[in-house]
C-alpha cells in the first residue's frame, strides 16, 4: 500500500490547526491545578477521532484522569488493531529555557516547538491522520480501536485497573504504540519491544547526631560515601548489573535479532555531537529533581530498566539482598 502525498499536502493547514488545538491545552498530569485541562484535552481528542472516521468516541472514567476510547468496526472477520497513546504532557519548567511559550506552538525552520508537539500528541496525531486517510479512501481493512490515557507522564497509576476492568472491550490482535523514538530524522524505525521501569528509594542512615570529623572521621562511615559505593557497585565497568541472579530469568536475544540490530546504521561521533549543552543541562535537571533532599538522611531514587518477568521472578529479591549485604 502506498500513500498519496497529495492528500496530506492539501490538508496540511487543517492538520496543523487540529494539532495546535491539542498542543494549546496544557494537559499536565503532574499538576492537580490542570485537572480541568486534562478533561478538555480528552474531549478534544474525542472530537478529532470522530471527525477522522471513528464510529464513536467517548471519555471513560478511571481512578484518575479519564481515558479516551474510540473504534471503527470494519468486519467481525477482520483483525483488530489497538492504538495506544497518551494525551498528558510533562511540566514545561524551567520556562526560562524556552524561546517561546511552550503551549503556543511556533514553527521555526520547519519544526514545531511546543510541549507535546512530539511526546505524545504529535505521534498520536500522526496515527489518527493515517487512520483518517485509510477511512476516506476506503483502504481500511482492519478494525481499529484507540485508547488514549492521561497519566503516562506520572507512571500510569490508573491504567492497570482500567485494563483489567475493560479487557473485553480492548481485545485486539496487535497493539500499536508510537510513543517511542527513531534512530534518525531520516531513518524510520520500528520498535518491537519495550522495557518496564522499577524504582527503588535507597536511604542510608548514620549516627543519631552530627559527628566531628576530627574525632570520628575514618572510624565511622559517612552515609553518603556508603550510598555512593552501593550505587556504583550495582553496575560494573561494562555496564552489566552485578547483582547475583539478576539475569537468571532474562531471555537471551535471538541471533536473528542481534543481526538486525548490528545492521542498524549508527554513527557514534554524530551521536556524541548531537548531545548539545541544552541536552546535558536537561539531563542534569532531571537528575536533580530525582533526588529527594527532604529525607532525614542521604538518599537517591534510582531507576533501572528491566523486563517485567525479570522483576517478578528474581530481581526484586536479589536487589534487596544485594543492598543489605
Amino acid at each position: 500500500m502506498t500513500f498519496d502525498k497529495k492528500y496530506f499536502e492539501e490538508n496540511e493547514p487543517r492538520f496543523l490547526a487540529e494539532l495546535f488545538s491539542l498542543i494549546r491545552i496544557p494537559s499536565i498530569s503532574a499538576k492537580p491545578s490542570h485537572k480541568a485541562d486534562m478533561t478538555r484535552c480528552a474531549e478534544r481528542w474525542c472530537e478529532l477521532l470522530v471527525e477522522a472516521g471513528a464510529d464513536h468516541a467517548r471519555l471513560m472514567p478511571s481512578a484518575g484522569n479519564p481515558l479516551v476510547y474510540a473504534e471503527r468496526h470494519v468486519s467481525d472477520d477482520a483483525r483488530t488493531v489497538l492504538i495506544y497513546a497518551h494525551y498528558d504532557v510533562m511540566p514545561a519548567e524551567p520556562l526560562e529555557l524556552w524561546k517561546s511559550n511552550p503551549f503556543e506552538p511556533e514553527v521555526r525552520d520547519g519544526h514545531i516547538f511546543a510541549r507535546g508537539a512530539d511526546d505524545d500528541k504529535g505521534q498520536a496525531f500522526i496515527q489518527v491522520k493515517a487512520f483518517e486517510y485509510l477511512v476516506r479512501n476506503n483502504l481500511l481493512k482492519h478494525n481499529v480501536k484507540f485508547i488514549f490515557e492521561g497519566e503516562e507522564e506520572i507512571g500510569s497509576p490508573s491504567l492497570a485497573a482500567f485494563l483489567e476492568e475493560h479487557k473485553e472491550l480492548l481485545k485486539c490482535d496487535i497493539i500499536l504504540v508510537s510513543d517511542t523514538s527513531m534512530l534518525g530524522a531520516d531513518l524510520p524505525s520500528l520498535t518491537t519491544g519495550l522495557r518496564g521501569l522499577a524504582y527503588w528509594q535507597i536511604e542510608v542512615t548514620g549516627a543519631n547526631r552530627d559527628l566531628h570529623s576530627g574525632h570520628f572521621g575514618g572510624a565511622v562511615a559517612n552515609p553518603i560515601n556508603v550510598l555512593c559505593k552501593l550505587i556504583a557497585d550495582v553496575i560494573d565497568e561494562n555496564g552489566r548489573i552485578t547483582i547475583p541472579h539478576f539475569y537468571d530469568d532474562v531471555e537471551e536475544v535471538p541471533a536473528a535479532e542481534r543481526e538486525m540490530i548490528a545492521a542498524i546504521p549508527f554513527d557514534e561521533e554524530a551521536y556524541k555531537q548531537g548531545l548539545t549543552d541544552a541536552d546535558i543541562e536537561r539531563i542534569m535537571e532531571e537528575n536533580r529533581v530525582a533526588v529527594n533532599a527532604e529525607l532525614p538522611a542521604y538518599s537517591q531514587i534510582t531507576r533501572i530498566k528491566i523486563y517485567p518477568e525479570e522483576f517478578e521472578k528474581t530481581a526484586k529479591k536479589s536487589i534487596k539482598r544485594f543492598l543489605y549485604q
